[in-house]
């Protein structure tokens, strides 16, 4: 089982109890998840090709419920929570999601500053920091592309800084330097641990890079046909209780 609630100093940032979930009747793709990530954590999620990487990210990011056991976020019980609590929850997470899901009708900037625009923030406040981060992440001559315009990895670098836009208190990230070239790769993860160095952002990141893992050296948890383990900075896992 893997757990840190036991030496947490403050509420974990997300919170695992007992979570099973599948698809189909009988079907497990996850079974018995037990984790909490501490406020702050930098963790990564490796773990081969259909065991259940993307759908534990859904359940982080609220985006599923499980079929048995519980998921808290934030201290909050997400399965009792009422609809508006979780919407407000939601707005505290940031997510790069391994298709990008980025709007065709608008540009990248746009995209881009959705997050700022859904919740009601007047574009003279963020317009500075939309068109920095924009530039960071080599997208500065592009701001006015449309998404079908765009290559892969620079759609995939839109979606980065849509993600990281609102200085998101938890950011999940599938696969964020899995279109993108090595150099540009290093330059993301450097923005997302600046991010979370400065504001404590709770960072969780699905991989097959298992390069960058090592080099990094940040904690890693796998999953194997459905069971979460934690795991070394070169790849391999270990089963049973944390020490």
């Amino acid at each position: 089982m893997i757990t840190e609630t036991s030496f947490l100093p403050d509420e974990p940032t997300i919170r695992m109890d007992g979570v099973n979930h599948g698809y189909l009747q009988g079907d497990h793709v996850l079974g018995d998840i037990n984790m909490a990530l501490r406020p702050g954590s930098f963790h990564f999620l490796t773990g081969p090709s259909g065991s259940g990487k993307t759908t534990l990210l859904q359940l982080m990011y609220l985006a599923q419920t499980p079929r048995t056991g519980r998921v808290w976020l934030f201290g909050v019980d997400t399965s009792r929570a009422e609809r508006k609590v979780l919407t407000n929850l939601r707005r505290r997470i940031g997510v790069v999601y391994q298709d990008f899901r980025l709007l065709d009708h608008l540009t990248a900037y746009e995209n881009a500053a959705l997050p700022l625009r859904v919740i009601g923030r007047n574009e003279r406040e963020y317009r500075d920091d939309v068109m920095e981060l924009l530039h960071w992440v080599g997208l500065g001559e592009r701001i006015n592309a449309k998404p079908t315009t765009l290559s892969g990895g620079e759609q995939q670098r839109v979606a980065i800084a849509r993600a990281l836009v609102n200085k998101p208190d938890l950011l999940i990230a599938d696969e964020p330097t899995g279109n993108v070239d090595p150099e540009m790769g290093e330059r993301l993860i450097r923005l997302i641990l600046e991010l979370n160095k400065r504001l404590s952002t709770t960072v969780f990141i699905a991989t097959h890079d298992l390069t960058l893992v090592k080099r990094l050296g940040a904690p890693v948890l796998r999953l194997e046909n459905g069971l979460l383990m934690k795991g070394s900075s070169t790849g391999s896992a270990y089963g049973g209780e944390d020490e």
